[in-house]
């Protein structure tokens, strides 16, 4: 998987020539051995974005695909110029680069991602703009009802839950890939995707002060291929999610997480090794002779390396303080 951080935005010279957006949608569907839905992804989407009036653009990357995908939509290209973009990683990079890669081609006031596998509809595209209208930044499915496999869904649904407890982002299908974004979101500098931080963009939006909304849409069963998940990615996804969690929680205090946990670490080992003295001078057992004493002992220097690493991590942020990173501004008047 790739590690190397990438952000959402990107650098001016790596920008496309038309800088501002002309069109309204961008659709970015990442692909992978999908070369039997490609073509009918895109007629779907045309017929329905056509009904809408609105101009757009759909991007997709090839994800390392081994069958014939990338020549299937090098035909589409090709019958429809200006409209369908390629672009082809040379391996499979997984899902967030190919949505960074996505996101900075895009030139949409909105930008779409779904999958390309035909389980999103994208006659809930109209549903997703009315709930832009509302005044939201971000807007997320939710597959209801859900057909998939009791194996994909069943661990689908102990993440959601554990992501909606833990970040207070309360979402039905936090990895559902059908969402519609306003562009000052894909292109706030400080939401950076790398690893598989693509399913916490709502997590992220939110802890940016952006808003976000969740709304039900339909969900077909996969008509070709396989699918990709797995509990591999299952795996990937709650380190992950531990990780969302101490950036829009405690990058910016670290303190405030190693200095309570260093004093009750500390503190337990106190108390326990105070237990021991009492028990020695009340039931007369020699200190050695007791393995709490090693317990207390080694709890309390865990302590110290707690609040010693809450205070090197304040060092840290302090030198690498940036003002403009420390609030989000939606509009500013002079």
């Amino acid at each position: 998987m790739q590690q190397t951080q990438v952000p959402m935005n990107v650098p001016a010279e790596a920008a496309p020539e038309e800088a501002t957006p002309a069109i309204d949608l961008t659709i970015v569907v990442p692909v992978k051995d999908e070369q039997k839905s490609v073509r009918i992804l895109f007629d779907k989407l045309a017929e329905q974005i056509g009904q809408l009036g609105k101009s757009f653009e759909v991007i997709f990357i090839d994800d390392g695909s081994v069958d014939d995908t990338f020549e299937e939509l090098k035909k589409l290209r090709l019958e429809h110029l200006g409209v369908v973009r390629i672009v082809q990683f040379r391996r499979n990079f997984s899902k967030t680069p190919a949505l960074v890669a996505g996101f900075s081609r895009s030139r949409g006031q909105v930008i779409f991602t779904m999958d390309g596998d035909l389980q999103d509809d994208p006659e809930e595209i109209p549903r997703y703009l009315a709930k832009l209208d509302e005044g939201y930044d971000l807007v997320t499915g939710w597959k209801f009802p859900r057909l998939d496999p009791i194996s994909k869904t069943f661990p689908s649904r102990i993440f959601n839950w554990m992501v909606s407890t833990m970040t207070g982002v309360h979402l039905h299908d936090i990895n559902n890939g059908f969402k519609a974004y306003r562009r000052e979101l894909v292109e706030d500098p400080h939401l950076k995707l790398y690893g598989e931080f693509h399913r916490f963009v709502p997590v992220m939006a939110h802890w940016r002060g952006f808003k976000v909304a969740e709304i039900k849409v339909r969900h077909h069963p996969r008509k070709f291929g396989a699918s990709k998940y797995g509990f591999r990615r299952f795996a990937r996804g709650l380190i992950d999610l531990l990780n969302v969690l101490f950036l829009t929680s405690f990058v910016r205090t670290p303190l405030r997480l190693f200095g309570p946990l260093g004093f009750f670490t500390l503190f337990l080992g106190l108390l326990i090794d105070i237990f021991v003295v009492i028990r020695k001078f009340t039931l007369n057992q020699p200190i050695h002779d007791q393995p709490l004493l090693f317990v207390g002992i080694l709890l309390m220097i865990f302590g110290v390396q707690f609040i010693l690493t809450g205070l090197q991590s304040e060092m840290i942020r302090y030198y690498a303080f940036r003002p403009d990173e420390e609030y989000s501004i939606k509009q500013e008047l002079n």
